[in-house]
């Protein structure tokens, strides 16, 4: 009986000094949350990139527009392939787009849509009202609105949906941002470009 419980002990002690497969299930209940992490990251650092480039969309859009003294259809689908490209090496098929003119009236403060592409659910109703920040509305030194004031206003929508899903919705999230640009050449950018005749006053 002695030697059995002598060797049931050595039995025990040894089975409480071994080591081996302390690693095997260590990196069993690491490897989940390491790949929770891992893919996490990249989702989310992934989505902090798009976010990123739609403000640069928004404010290329705009940029590109304030610069003519007109725009014509073709324009519009330039600067909307270029806009596009700025979005490699994301896929650009979820990106929507909206370049706006607006004025602002002097009386009300109200900023007024006077064209709007491109065409599609994004497309704002000439006559309406957008809501902008009060502080890009100029003023004179007597607080009263300066009259002829114009606007180009571009809008960026993307959905963006995580290759995984981990960390994010699968359903994705809509990523929006916007751009306000003043006219460079004119009062205001003509849309779309004379073919002939006089040119346009600026419409109100």
């Amino acid at each position: 009986m002695q030697k059995i419980a002598h060797r049931t002990g050595r039995l025990l002690c040894g089975l409480l000094h071994d080591c081996r497969g302390i690693a095997a299930t260590e990196f069993a209940v690491i490897v989940p949350v390491m790949l929770l992490m891992f893919f996490g990251t990249i989702e989310f650092s992934s989505g902090v990139a798009v976010d990123r480039k739609m403000t640069l969309v928004a404010r290329l859009l705009s940029d590109l527009t304030s610069q003519s003294l007109s725009v014509s259809d073709a324009d519009i689908t330039n600067f909307t392939i270029t806009a596009k490209a700025e979005l490699y090496p994301y896929d650009p098929t979820p990106l929507n787009l909206t370049i706006t003119e607006l004025w602002i009236d002097p009386a009300t403060s109200n900023a007024y849509v006077q064209w709007s592409e491109p065409l599609g659910p994004g497309r704002r109703t000439p006559g309406t009202v957008v809501a902008i920040p009060s502080t890009i509305i100029a003023k004179d030194t007597a607080g009263n609105v300066v009259a002829g004031q114009y606007l180009i206003f571009s809008e960026t929508s993307y959905l963006y949906k995580p290759t995984v899903g981990y960390v994010m919705a699968k359903a994705g999230i809509n990523l929006k941002d916007n751009a306000y640009t003043r006219p460079r050449q004119s009062s205001c950018v003509i849309y779309p470009t004379p073919t002939s005749g006089v040119w346009p006053a600026c419409p109100h």
